[in-house]
């Protein structure tokens, strides 16, 4: 059930009517500053218009429980079936990022993931570490997450962030060497695994809940990796099913060409069949998946999914979340089927140090 599902014809019919309104406003401011001889950037411009949706409509809105904030889309790593590509450098200046956290936490937002790209390769990962503190600290969410390839992080960030970190979940497809390098997901002469391991041991040391995210495709689908899993021991294993999304990894315009490595749904269901002994083993199929995530991109604009490409609503920044997120396809019972809400603040996973 996506959002509209919920919300009578005639609201629909006023929030397409707000929505063309304000790109009609959009529009008209810009193309005004230019005629004035003065061109402001589009994001300024549009704040100094009133649009707003007609009150029945938000009364129904989606709450923002859980949202994961792709604020780069630079990565280190070549994964073949990355579905966030880098086509642009941007990243919101913190000031401005803090913002549109703070409207996600008065929207009631309880959980933030920060993802990318590689999050930390934003200036050395301080960037990235001062979100944290800030939602943390300042906003006081319950759950504060990461979702990181691992390859850039040091000792000395634990040591300065990481009492307000919650989760930090890896990226890891394999336990081969070969395979990641197949898959793309490696630099250099590195080890993904020896890292992978380095990183477990400061989680817990620095006590951070630390979680896997595996993307099981073609390369990966045989594999067993029941034992390497139970020695890590993750709070959670993210078992994902290679995902196509037009104009990232699929389709004319995209960066990538993930077709080579999707499986289909009865080779997922084998490789979680066999992992079904692994306690932590969270699966997420491309049914679960597509529409039962709130993602903001860099410019904080929801992404439908729902059409499998990735349709920008305005950013929060502009015209709040309430509006916005009436546009980002979210389907909030899917999120729930999927257990997208569990025990997600380390202070309540009563973890052994």
């Amino acid at each position: 059930m996506n959002t509209f599902s919920v919300i009578p014809s005639m609201v629909q019919l006023q929030l397409c009517v707000s929505h063309l309104l304000y790109i009609f406003a959009s529009v008209f401011s810009t193309v005004f500053n230019w005629t004035s001889g003065v061109f402001m950037p589009s994001t300024s411009s549009v704040s100094q218009v009133d649009i707003k949706v007609d009150q029945s409509i938000v009364k129904n809105e989606t709450s923002p429980t859980s949202v994961n904030y792709h604020f780069t889309r630079k990565c280190n790593y070549k994964c073949g079936f990355c579905f966030h590509t880098a086509k642009t450098s941007f990243v919101l200046p913190l000031d401005e990022a803090k913002r549109g956290l703070n409207l996600l936490k008065q929207s009631g937002m309880e959980k933030i993931n920060f993802s990318g790209g590689e999050p930390f390769l934003h200036d050395k990962g301080d960037f990235l570490g001062k979100l944290v503190q800030y939602c943390k600290q300042d906003l006081q969410l319950p759950s504060v997450s990461i979702v990181s390839n691992g390859s850039m992080i040091k000792e000395k960030w634990f040591q300065k962030y990481g009492e307000d970190l919650d989760i930090l979940a890896i990226s890891c497809d394999s336990f081969d060497e070969a395979t990641n390098q197949l898959i793309g997901r490696t630099q250099g002469r590195k080890s993904h695994i020896d890292n992978l391991h380095k990183i477990r041991n400061w989680c817990q040391q620095y006590k951070v809940a630390f979680k896997i995210n595996s993307v099981i495709n073609t390369f990966n689908i045989d594999e067993d990796m029941t034992d390497n899993i139970l020695q890590l021991n993750p709070v959670r294993w993210k078992v994902f099913q290679c995902l196509l999304i037009d104009g990232e990894n699929a389709g004319e315009d995209a960066l990538r060409e993930a077709e080579r490595f999707v499986i289909s749904d009865q080779m997922f269901q084998e490789f979680l069949d066999r992992h079904s002994s692994v306690p932590c083993l969270v699966p997420e199929s491309n049914e679960k998946m597509r529409n039962s995530y709130l993602i903001l991109d860099e410019y904080m604009r929801f992404l439908d999914c729902r059409e499998g490409r990735k349709d920008p609503s305005m950013s929060i920044l502009d015209v709040g979340v309430k509006e916005a997120i009436c546009f980002s396809g979210f389907d909030e019972k899917m999120f729930r089927e999927r257990g997208g809400k569990y025990v997600w603040s380390k202070a309540d996973m009563k973890l052994e140090w």
